[in-house]
């Protein structure tokens, strides 16, 4: 199981179940146990898939792409 939960940037982030802490692309230590949780999901896949869709609507259109696609 991974919770999808927020920053204090904004961004978007996933743990898996039984982590404490993540640490964001903005330098925060985040304890998850603090967090709201805005989904559950089962797979490292569809976290991905969650948190690129929620940044999607957050930020308007991110076009993530691959290296190999630009």
């Amino acid at each position: 199981m991974y919770f999808i939960f927020r920053c204090d940037c904004g961004r978007v982030l996933y743990a898996k179940e039984g982590v404490a802490t993540r640490k964001c692309v903005c330098g925060k230590t985040i304890k998850v146990k603090q967090r709201r949780i805005f989904k559950k999901v089962e797979t490292r896949e569809e976290a991905s898939l969650t948190v690129q869709e929620m940044q999607d609507e957050i930020y308007g259109n991110t076009d993530f792409k691959r290296a190999s696609e630009l």
